[in-house]
């Protein structure tokens, strides 16, 4: 009677990539206008990161950003809601990640305005920050890029 034994590193890859598989399968919905280049190629580079999108044309973002506590000194182009965060503007898929493995007591992420080297904007050179959002509408530094 011979018993094979699962090598204790393939176990920990494969929760590993468990892990990974059930954050890209998290639905995420982005709320954009119809007319915004940008928006679509940041959608490009998230489903290129693994994240499943739903996309909703609108017009009407004030409201959603304003319900979901991103005041317009925060806010960007597009709105994105996943994992019961709120995701504002050209933040890159690895913090957004990041979040849903932590699950930081954090209202979401955003990076305010539409820097030019963020994802979906490209163009390098331009240094940005990623701030984290709380409860109380207050901003911490959650990562900051060199453009």
């Amino acid at each position: 009677m011979s018993t094979h034994k699962i090598p204790a590193l393939w176990l920990a890859l494969m929760a590993g990539l468990t892990s990974l598989s059930t954050l890209a399968a998290e639905q995420m919905t982005v709320y954009k206008s119809q007319y915004c280049g940008c928006c679509e190629q940041w959608i490009k580079h998230m489903q290129e990161s693994g994240f499943e999108l739903k996309v909703v044309d609108t017009e009407q973002l004030a409201p959603l950003k304003q319900q979901h506590g991103v005041t317009p000194q925060l806010a960007s182009c597009h709105t994105a809601l996943v994992g019961g965060y709120v995701v504002e503007g050209h933040v890159p898929a690895a913090d957004v990640q990041r979040m849903l493995e932590q699950k930081p007591a954090i209202r979401g992420l955003t990076v305010p305005g539409m820097p030019q080297s963020a994802p979906g904007m490209d163009i390098p050179g331009q240094p940005y920050q990623v701030l984290a959002i709380d409860e109380a509408g207050q901003t911490a530094l959650w990562a900051s890029y060199p453009g």
